[in-house]
């Protein structure tokens, strides 16, 4: 990583290594900042006043962080402790906003990452939100439904203080489903005594929610995927095969999106293995089996008996015109990417955050395989998100929050990042074209609010 920073302009080196060294031993944070800071020399040759007054240096610092204990008691009766968090990165653009993660691989670094991350992807939605994260080490795997609330209600009452609709609105995330919102709105207002429905996002449409939010992350991958694949090879997604890692939110309404527009989704995973289904993964299946029995993906052979399961597999091996990794960071390395292009790959699209390394996304660059990044491929969350603070906000109805608004704001992400990457000489570099998409809109509203 060093030698591939060395080439670029000093000021961008010195940079990114005094903030490696403030924050050590945070790598997914380091590869984050690394993956934008190397594509901006361009953009503060262009307009030098982003260096004069120091705005990387800024933006690459967290307006604050909130660390605290979650306890809470299982059902044996045995008391269990749990480290919360919550980064507010950015607000130049409006409150705070991004998901809450229940996860045991939840540390600090992984935070800020993810809420760095979201400060560029909140930016290209255009919409008024700034950027944060949160989330635990806690895994709601195996835990009965009260062990879940009773952690849900120790963790709101710990953060409810630093929430509100114009400070920070978090949402879901891995781990966080419409479960764990209900549980954590509840207490919110059990404690407030206050029913306000802005101050979290991805509620059911019963109560407050957008009817698209559920789907809104997986079909918005599909509405990126779907415009990068016309503007670089002039083709579209019907009747090409496809294969989706992870079986979660995202995972299952991308291949749902998939199917809807023709094309053929023959596999999808989880932490334990793969499924491949040659006849086309059966989209139903997979959310009775996430989603009601909230059970293993291996459970789909015992619906479709033609399919098959590979235990501990890797999805990337599976030969495949379009990959969307949709499950977690990193999961997709260089010896990956390299397998997907040996086997015609002409496309692959982040539905989740950060998923491939930078050395497979280096492999998709060298190889022409059109590549779309998460803050650019995954928006479409975070906009319906910011779609239901409106409505929220306004009292009104979920329903005029449609399909139909999120094709458009991902068109417009879309055609943001191509113009991008034009005026800067790189066509189709989705990834420099994002970069500088959002840096710009972010660091213009900083130049106005002046040091602060």
């Amino acid at each position: 990583m060093q030698d591939i920073m060395s080439t670029h302009s000093e000021t961008v080196l010195s940079i990114y290594q005094q903030i490696v060294d403030r924050n050590p031993g945070e790598n997914e944070f380091h590869q984050a900042l690394y993956e934008v800071l190397e594509t901006l020399s361009p953009v503060l040759e262009k307009q030098p006043e982003y260096a004069k007054n120091k705005i990387i240096e800024r933006l690459c610092e967290p307006e604050r962080q909130i660390i605290f204990r979650v306890p809470w008691e299982d059902d044996n009766g045995e008391i269990q402790i749990n480290r919360g968090y919550r980064i507010g990165f950015n607000s130049a653009l409006g409150p705070y906003k991004g998901g809450l993660r229940f996860h045991p691989s939840v540390k600090i670094g992984t935070m800020k990452f993810l809420a760095f991350e979201q400060t560029f992807k909140n930016a290209l939605t255009g919409l008024p939100i700034g950027s944060g994260k949160g989330g635990s080490d806690f895994d709601p795997k195996g835990k009965s439904d009260n062990e879940v609330m009773r952690f849900c209600q120790s963790f709101m009452t710990a953060l409810y203080r630093h929430l509100g609709e114009n400070t920070d609105v978090p949402a879901g995330d891995i781990g966080v489903g419409s479960r764990e919102i209900g549980y954590l709105f509840g207490q919110y207002k059990r404690i407030t005594q206050r029913y306000e429905s802005g101050v979290i996002t991805g509620k059911s449409p019963q109560w407050g929610g957008t009817w698209i939010r559920h789907k809104a992350t997986g079909y918005g991958a599909v509405f990126f995927c779907e415009e990068m694949v016309r503007a670089v090879h002039n083709e579209e997604l019907k009747d090409k095969v496809a294969v989706v890692s992870g079986s979660g939110n995202v995972a299952t309404y991308a291949m749902e999106k998939l199917r809807v527009i023709g094309a053929k989704v023959i596999a999808c995973s989880d932490s334990s293995g793969v499924i491949i289904d040659r006849n086309g993964i059966d989209v139903d299946t997979v959310i009775h089996i996430k989603e009601v029995e909230r059970a293993r993906i291996k459970t789909y052979l015992d619906f479709h008996h033609d399919a098959e399961y590979i235990d501990g597999g890797n999805i990337w091996d599976i030969p495949c015109d379009i990959a969307l990794p949709c499950a977690t960071q990193n999961e997709l390395q260089q010896a990956d990417a390299i397998t997907l292009a040996k086997n015609g790959c002409i496309a692959v699209c982040e539905g989740a955050n950060m998923p491939s390394t930078p050395d497979a996304i280096k492999v998709f660059q060298q190889k022409g395989i059109a590549f779309g990044p998460g803050k650019a491929a995954n928006a479409g969350g975070v906009a319906s998100s910011a779609l239901e603070m409106q409505h929220n906000a306004t009292h009104g109805s979920g329903f005029e929050y449609s399909e139909e608004r999120l094709h458009e704001i991902m068109n417009h992400i879309h055609r943001d990042c191509c113009d991008t990457a034009e005026e800067f000489g790189e066509p189709h570099n989705y990834v420099l074209g994002a970069n500088i998409a959002g840096f710009r809109r972010v660091a213009n509203a900083m130049l106005a609010f002046g040091i602060i």
